[in-house]
């Protein structure tokens, strides 16, 4: 399986109508719904090409306007999808896609659409190169991904590739989204993506006030005696930060693990829980959650004792809950704030 606001809804709102065409606006207003598309503008006519895109494995010359995009790694698909270009290829899901390998709000937004659903193809255990030449693009965006040095130099060859900013899987949101819309030509309407996915959230969290001021951790325990602590800058943590509850000062002060937004401590740390009010995690299955319960050291964590405590064993709401686009938030905060309500409500007055 990677800020806070003040502003309300409506302010964000004007504020992207003043920053953008009215046009624009209009057909962003706050974050698409799933199936919603951005209109293909005019951003290419105006001299968004040639544009050079700077990764820290190297840069991508784009000369003109897309056509055949690739997309690889997490969130592309759908920021491409939401700009107003459906790729002819992206990276399979074999997580938590349904049988085609689709993620189900990415599949959603492009049959709404009625445009022809990319070629899927594996990224795991290695890349497959030769599925990706056969789809002859003329753009592959990588900007949340794990892609390694030499096949961006292998895929560079074939197209220009975008890759991260610095690090493999610590690319921002928001930062993603930027990327994506100035390599599509498309840098205003990208704004409006940004500041309409924030305005969602902020909407989610002024319809749940009971959120507000609960501390919360979200963790993860794959192996028997530890916990992996997820850390702000996880798009987990991000998006529960944004439904107004604070992560605890104990988990923020953890050192994270290098090339991760985690911190790994062994369960007899598990008293830096003790004042979460509500504890968020995930298992791959029925099993792993029994085998993790079963840890004395797990199940006496206070927030675990009371029920407050969301876990989800939905890999397809766990990928969506890794990830902030525009599809996947929408479908994800339909989904997970009622399980969230549920345990804000067993927390101790």
């Amino acid at each position: 399986m990677p800020s806070q606001f003040t502003l309300t809804s409506h302010a964000r709102c004007v504020a992207a109508a003043l920053a953008f065409s009215a046009a624009a606006v209009s057909l962003a207003a706050c974050a698409p719904a799933a199936g919603t598309a951005m209109p293909t503008g005019d951003g290419a006519m105006n001299g968004a090409f040639p544009v050079t895109i700077e990764s820290a494995l190297g840069d991508a010359v784009i000369e003109d306007e897309p056509q055949r995009i690739v997309t690889i790694g997490w969130g592309s698909a759908d920021t491409a999808v939401a700009l107003g270009t459906t790729p002819v290829g992206v990276e399979a899901d074999a997580w938590s896609g349904d049988d085609d390998g689709y993620q189900v709000w990415t599949r959603a937004a492009i049959e709404e659409r009625g445009d022809e659903l990319p070629t899927t193809f594996a990224a795991y255990p290695e890349l497959d190169i030769d599925a990706i030449v056969e789809l002859d693009p003329d753009l592959i965006l990588a900007p949340q991904s794990g892609l390694s040095q030499d096949d961006f130099d292998v895929l560079s060859e074939l197209a220009p590739t975008v890759a991260y900013p610095d690090t493999a899987w610590r690319t921002s949101w928001d930062t993603q989204i930027e990327i994506i819309g100035e390599a599509l030509g498309r840098s205003d309407e990208a704004a409006v993506l940004i500041a309409g996915l924030e305005a969602r959230m902020a909407d989610a969290a002024a319809d749940h006030p009971e959120f507000a001021g609960l501390s919360f951790a979200y963790v993860y325990s794959g192996e028997p005696g530890t916990l992996s602590v997820y850390q702000p800058g996880d798009p987990r943590v991000d998006i529960v930060s944004r439904l107004g509850m604070t992560p605890v000062d104990a988990i923020a002060e953890l050192p994270v693990s290098e090339g991760t937004f985690t911190s790994t401590i062994g369960l007899e740390r598990a008293d830096l829980l003790d004042d979460v009010d509500v504890l968020f995690t995930w298992f791959n299955d029925e099993a792993s959650a029994k085998r993790t319960k079963g840890q004395p050291l797990y199940a006496r964590i206070p927030a675990v004792e009371r029920g407050s405590y969301v876990v989800n064993l939905d890999r397809q709401l766990g990928m969506a809950m890794s990830m902030i686009t525009p599809y996947s938030v929408p479908w994800a905060l339909d989904e997970y704030i009622p399980l969230i309500s549920d345990a804000a409500g067993k927390v101790t007055p």
